[in-house]
């Protein structure tokens, strides 16, 4: 007999099973207030087997019930809510049990029907959260945790999530103190109660809770507060100098100039120092999830340069991606897909306004900030063979695509290049904008005017692509509509913002200070311009640039190099060898090991080391310091 086609399989289960669970069809959101109010405790306590406990009580009707798990989570762009580390789910009902069915066609739903005289459900089930980072996100350690609500909440199907009321109660480890955009109504002990909000506006509303916590006020004296609530692997690591703060509370003022209003009643940014939790960053309406290395603060002069931007890059979202929002991304629930094409204006805008108030806020000193604007047009210079087939609006469907799963050839694939792709695209228009004024307008009059709206007013206002046309058209009158699209749409790298800008790329033997602090912080070798590849501490090579010397001569990623020219691989002397071969008379012999297979290989490569930098171009108007520059 043969096997079915494996296409096939979900089709053949929904058709074996009974006729309603099979061809149930979840009813379409509507605008209209759920009757009741959900209840949700959530028990964080198990941090040694790192387990959530959720229950819920739920208000009901007699008769057929969807129930919803988070599938689309917004920041991550894509349908990635973990269902697969959902486990125990029991459904009862004045105390007995309920059955209940899981869509084969919808994993994400869970059908039922309510008995009659049932008038609320109690849900009880566990989030398994990773115990590895093999196997995501590691969301709990002994000293601290990530409560992400999505991973802890059913929903009813039908309604719009703001028309859903849920009041949620969160029981910490004994001692820890927690951050959150949410208003605590009571603590009893360990035990947190907050206010009932609107479903959406618990999902957006994460907490980040620890032994070691401190809150930090960023805007003193202000109504509206901007707090920093840092958790930490050690007390020691909680330590910021006044001037440190300082940097931080320039960050707040810089992001009020340039956008003039602030869309939120308060803001807190959830800032994790870990080594062991999973550092991550994404946003939300009132806050933000921040996880970077332990030593933010204890190593200021050091590695810790390279994650600065994250704060202000997650800030902006407020604005971008949160208030004004693509209209493609304002989906009534948890579960409808969403339309990213508009990620160059969310992320890549975003990603620009990152760089340029962690430049005005003084985190980056001018030659950093020119520095890490370096690396990203180099990439787009010479890493970026993939933009020969792909356009940076093909990339806003990667997180769809691709999940955010690691790709053997990134050069050659791309992986989300609206992000710094579209930094490129909207530096190219900052300095048109500069040009067509005669320098007497700029892109910041443009965020000024597109996301203005009334201070506290957080509810999202979306926008289409013509919208952002027509905002910049009240900046500079011109075919905005045809320099967006020839930018996103091309199979070319957008370069030609940083020559307006009146600055161009060129290359040393010698990295930049930014570059050290990259490779200290992340512990590899860079030789991405010169033999194409990045060899980490122990030898694997992470990266192979398609097309590169590194990629002509044989070499993969996943390879581990053995040997240089007949001596024990390092990093040192790989660079060494490079150098060396520039005259010609000296080659680049490497054994390299890939899987079993042990080779030796030969580069002919003479270029020597190239490290990105940035030159002025004489006689143009340096207009990248003056976006750089404080207001």
């Amino acid at each position: 007999m043969s096997r079915p086609s494996l296409a096939l399989l979900p089709l053949l289960i929904a058709a074996a099973l009974p006729w309603p669970a099979a061809n149930a069809q979840t009813a379409a959101p509507r605008d209209t207030p759920y009757p009741g109010t959900l209840q949700l405790e959530v028990d964080a306590t198990d941090i040694a087997r790192r387990v959530l406990h959720a229950r819920q009580r739920i208000p009901v009707q007699a008769g057929p019930l969807t129930l919803l798990f988070p599938q689309w989570i917004q920041g991550n762009h894509s349908p990635t809510g973990p269902i697969d580390k959902l486990a125990g789910l029991r459904i009862r009902g004045n105390g007995r049990p309920i059955e209940w069915s899981r869509d084969p066609l919808d994993v994400y739903a869970f059908r039922l029907d309510v008995p009659e005289g049932v008038s609320e459900l109690e849900l009880s089930f566990d989030m398994l959260t990773p115990t590895g980072n093999n196997q995501g996100r590691v969301v709990m350690t002994p000293d601290m945790l990530n409560v992400q609500w999505n991973q802890v909440a059913l929903y009813p199907a039908g309604y719009y999530a703001r028309g859903i009321q849920i009041a949620p109660t969160l029981k910490l480890p004994a001692g820890w103190q927690a951050g959150t955009a949410l208003e605590v109504e009571s603590r009893q002990g360990d035990t947190l109660r907050y206010r009932t909000v609107p479903f959406d506006t618990l999902l957006d509303s994460p907490v980040y809770a620890g032994r070691h916590y401190k809150q930090i006020d960023l805007d003193p004296g202000a109504k509206t507060p901007v707090r920093l609530n840092v958790i930490a692997d050690a007390p020691k690591f909680l330590e910021a100098k006044p001037e440190q703060i300082a940097l931080h509370r320039e960050l707040v003022k810089q992001a009020y100039k340039l956008f003039g209003t602030h869309p939120y009643d308060h803001y807190d940014f959830l800032f994790s120092l870990s080594a062991q939790m999973s550092g991550n960053g994404l946003e939300h309406h009132r806050s933000s999830e921040n996880g970077v290395d332990p030593d933010y603060f204890t190593g200021w002069d050091g590695a810790s340069v390279i994650g600065r931007d994250l704060l202000a890059h997650e800030f902006v979202h407020s604005w971008n991606g949160k208030y004004r929002r693509p209209a493609g991304i304002t989906a009534s629930n948890f579960n409808q897909p969403l339309s990213d094409g508009l990620l160059w204006v969310y992320e890549g805008q975003t990603q620009y306004w990152g760089y340029v108030l962690t430049a005005r806020a003084g985190l980056w000193k001018p030659e950093l900030a020119r520095d890490a604007l370096a690396m990203v047009v180099a990439r787009y210079a010479e890493d970026r063979p993939g933009l020969a087939w792909r356009s940076i609006q093909d990339t806003t469907l990667d997180p769809v695509i691709a999940m955010r799963r690691p790709k053997s050839y990134q050069s050659y694939q791309l992986s989300e290049d609206y992000y710094s792709g579209g930094q490129l695209v909207w530096l190219a228009v900052d300095a048109k904008l500069r040009a067509l004024s005669g320098e007497k307008r700029s892109l910041d009059d443009f965020a000024r005017g597109f996301f203005a709206g009334e201070n506290g007013d957080y509810q999202v206002k979306p926008y289409q692509f013509d919208d952002v046309v027509a905002a910049l058209n009240k900046v500079a009158a011109f075919d905005w509509a045809g320099f967006l699209r020839e930018r996103i749409g091309a199979q070319a790298a957008p370069l030609d913002g940083l020559a307006a800008s009146g600055w161009k790329l060129s290359f040393s033997d010698t990295p930049s200070e930014f570059l050290k602090f990259a490779e200290a912080d992340r512990k590899y070798t860079d030789l991405t311009y010169s033999l194409g590849l990045n060899l980490t501490g122990e030898g694997n090579i992470n990266a192979v640039r398609w097309d590169g010397p590194a990629f002509n001569a044989g070499i993969a990623p996943g390879s581990t190099l053995i040997a240089v020219n007949g001596y024990a691989a390092n990093g040192e002397r790989l660079k060494d060898a490079v150098t060396a071969a520039k005259d010609g008379q000296h080659p680049i012999e490497l054994i390299v090991k890939n899987a079993d297979v042990f080779k030796t290989l030969r580069i002919d490569y003479r270029g020597g080391l190239r490290y990105p930098k940035l030159e002025r171009i004489d006689g143009t108007p340096d207009r990248l310091s003056k976006i750089f520059a404080p207001k």
